[in-house]
């Protein structure tokens, strides 16, 4: 029996051949990369109060280092920290929040990475 497109309808039609990615050994492809990422588990960064720095200071290391940051929220943040000892920043991968860990400290400012699942 011989079906032809038109008789199909509207979409039919041969399919291109899929295009499978080789990888050399040792390299990960893009589909392990992704799957990586998304199985990997959050992490929080926690700003910690200090004595030593400003509250208008620690709201401008905030919007400098975090990606996205508002004005409102970095207030809310050092405020947090300011009156409760801690706060947490943001929630991401592991290697983004020691990213942004050692970026907050470099700045001067007191900081903890901690798997989302655990501590507080």
């Amino acid at each position: 029996m011989v079906v032809s497109a038109a008789a199909l309808g509207k979409g039919a039609g041969v399919l291109d051949r899929p295009v499978i990615e080789r990888t050399t050994p040792g390299r990960e492809s893009e589909f392990d990369l992704r799957k990586k990422k998304k199985t990997t588990p959050p992490f929080r960064v926690i700003l910690h109060n200090d004595n030593h720095n400003k509250r208008e200071y620690v709201v401008q290391v905030l919007m400098k280092v975090i990606p996205g940051m508002t004005l409102d929220n970095a207030v809310n943040i050092m405020q947090e920290a300011h009156y409760n000892g801690l706060s947490v920043v943001i929630i991401c991968s592991q290697a983004d929040a020691e990213e942004h860990c050692m970026q907050l400290r470099g700045n001067g400012l007191l900081s903890s990475i901690e798997p989302e699942s655990g501590g507080c």
